[in-house]
């Protein structure tokens, strides 16, 4: 591979080592006991586990309903796992919710339905998971913390909804 597409390449591979290395927001929230917040946001949290790799996972995000506040994660696994929860985290916090889920829409499309990476406009960095469909046991690795974003935003629409949602896991389909 030369050339532009190559350089690209490259770059994708080193956006996804940095991240899996050095991830960001890998922190635990506190949500026992307070899933009240600041300004009435609610803090919610799920677990995730892909047993065919073993990573583990629990996402929290801290949200009024609107806007995610704050999001981070905890757990361990692959470098395309870990890079994935990671990149989730950063280009997510502090964006409405319906931004979000659109998002979430096309990252899991571009992964599970095998269509053509997106256009940056719509996924900017996270575009590099694109190869990931190439690779078909690693898609359940960089999706899992999305299933898990999923799961959590089904919460916010439910408002009195308990502030920890159940434990899912990428085993079967969900």
């Amino acid at each position: 591979m030369s050339g532009k597409s190559g350089d690209l390449r490259s770059l994708y591979q080193s956006l996804i080592m940095d991240h899996g290395k050095n991830p960001r927001n890998k922190r635990p929230m506190n949500c026992d006991g307070h899933p009240e917040g600041e300004h009435g946001a609610q803090c919610r949290c799920t677990d995730g586990y892909n047993p065919l790799c073993g990573d583990k996972l629990t996402l929290y995000v801290k949200s009024d309903g609107e806007t995610v506040e704050d999001i981070s994660f905890e757990g361990h696994g692959c470098a395309i796992f870990t890079a994935s929860s990671s990149m989730l985290t950063e280009v997510l916090k502090g964006r409405p919710v319906a931004e979000i889920r659109e998002i979430a829409e096309k990252y899991l499309t571009m992964l599970t339905e095998g269509e053509a990476t997106p256009d940056p406009e719509g996924l900017g960095k996270l575009a590099v998971f694109g190869g990931v469909k190439d690779f078909p046991t690693r898609v359940k690795c960089a999706t899992l913390p999305w299933r898990a974003l999923e799961v959590i935003l089904e919460g916010v629409d439910d408002q009195d909804s308990a502030a920890e949602s159940a434990p899912i896991t990428t085993e079967k389909e969900i």
